[in-house]
């Protein structure tokens, strides 16, 4: 909403500021860290005293969990408060990508909080019926699919792109849609299963922001773009303010959520996160650039889906418990052990995520 300022800029010299992005995305930073540092406590009291018992402890999980009872959830509230604040106030609100985002943010967060309330007022795992949660997500991954693709120039808005190949497009025509559906589905479902540690799913949702915040600055410009004879996107530098947003909300969060955690992300916050940065990677024409980025969260998913599968085959488990930090935990690792390596694994992933820009 700044933006409009710049329309005074010759009687103000000063609006003309609000025309760089990366003025904006550090001011979005700024602005989602402080709104949920003000209201955080504020959120965190009013959910504790609404949920009671908080959220469900696995029996099946680590002994440890147990002392985590009556911890609340939908912190992710808190997350997405910070992030639409911010972006209202610092995007360029003509941006079609970024409502696009919005859609997506908003949509999966009401899909997660709706997942949290019946999880908290039944205490119980039984949340959203899994068919229709997902009918849903990829409803709304769908019309944000689309939305991208009718904004770009047919035939690379909707082709698919290639890290360290310069000039190898596949254009996938209408087939782009469910692709697109599956890379926003599944980043916001991996999220989702990552998040089971306190402040495991949170920073990695950082590095892999603020990765996609180079990415989409970089995509969106067309003299970088040029020079490191990437795909130019325009228009996606601004998706760059809305993920400085992210970060800033992450920080603020993580400040509650450290260990011990006063409150939880829940589906409420990993579903609408997950979802954005697929939604994103999509924009930017980075989708497989994301299974990189996100390995961490790829990983986690894959851990679910292969234990899942060899159970049902063979009747046998190949990890001790999934998702896999479980599994780390069941061999002895401590918490903190477990989420600073996998903070460790996502930051070299991010890094050669980010050496596709150059390496081609």
């Amino acid at each position: 909403m700044l933006t409009l300022l710049v329309n005074f800029a010759d009687q103000v010299s000063a609006f003309n500021v609000f025309r760089y992005i990366t003025f904006r995305t550090g001011g979005a930073l700024i602005t989602a860290a402080v709104l949920v540092f003000i209201f955080g406590q504020p959120i965190i009291d009013s959910l504790r005293v609404r949920q009671g018992k908080g959220q469900p402890i696995r029996a099946d999980g680590p002994q440890t969990h147990f002392k985590k009872a009556g911890t609340p959830t939908m912190g992710g509230l808190m997350i997405i408060s910070g992030i639409v604040g911010s972006t209202l106030l610092w995007a360029n609100i003509t941006s079609v990508y970024v409502w696009v985002v919005l859609l997506v943010t908003l949509g999966f967060g009401a899909i997660g909080f709706y997942d949290d309330y019946l999880k908290v007022t039944k205490q119980s795992h039984l949340g959203f019926s899994g068919k229709a949660r997902l009918a849903i997500e990829f409803a709304i991954a769908a019309v944000a699919t689309w939305a991208i693709m009718h904004n770009g120039v047919a035939p690379f808005s909707s082709s698919l792109t290639f890290p360290f190949i310069k000039d190898f497009l596949l254009n996938l025509g209408w087939f782009f849609i469910p692709m697109g559906c599956i890379v926003i589905v599944g980043a916001g479902n991996a999220v989702n299963l990552t998040d089971g540690l306190d402040g495991l799913a949170i920073v990695p949702i950082m590095i892999a922001a603020a990765s996609f915040g180079v990415i989409a600055y970089l995509s969106g410009n067309a003299v970088f773009a040029d020079y490191l004879q990437i795909h130019f996107v325009p228009g996606t530098g601004e998706l760059a303010v809305i993920l400085g947003a992210v970060i800033g909300a992450g920080l603020g969060f993580l400040w509650f959520n450290a260990p011990p955690a006063a409150i939880f992300m829940g589906d409420t916050g990993s579903l609408a996160l997950g979802g954005l940065i697929g939604t994103i990677a999509v924009a930017t024409k980075h989708e497989i650039v994301l299974a990189i980025i996100g390995g961490l969260f790829v990983m986690e998913a894959l851990s679910v889906i292969i234990q899942v599968g060899v159970f049902k085959m063979t009747g046998k488990r190949v990890f001790l418990m999934a998702p896999i930090h479980h599994h780390f935990e069941k061999l002895g690792w401590t918490e903190s052990q477990v989420v600073i390596r996998f903070w460790i694994i996502a930051v070299i992933l991010a890094l050669v995520g980010l050496s596709s820009l150059k390496l081609r």
